[in-house]
């Protein structure tokens, strides 16, 4: 069974993160493919949370304002949804 689109979107895109442990010990954290998408913390576990948060907020906003997003993976959130008329149901 294939998970839900948005599920599957985040999770494949957080394979692509990218950490690295800066001069002050602090944790940066980002998403190549999603420009913009960055965080930072004091630890690692701390940096992959904020991530995933960022990710997520960055993804909803770009569907509410109509941007392309990266297609990641076998996720395209870019596809347009054909929706029926209730009646025909």
């Amino acid at each position: 069974m294939r998970p839900f689109i948005l599920t599957g979107y985040i999770k494949k895109a957080l394979t692509c993160a990218e950490y690295d442990k800066l001069e002050d010990g602090t944790f940066a954290g980002r998403i190549p493919p999603c420009p913009g998408v960055i965080a930072f913390s004091r630890t690692l576990r701390g940096c992959e949370k904020e991530l995933r948060s960022t990710l997520e907020d960055w993804v909803l906003l770009g569907l509410k304002l109509g941007h392309p997003l990266p297609i990641i993976g076998e996720y395209d959130l870019n596809k347009k949804v054909a929706h029926e008329p209730m009646a025909a149901m």
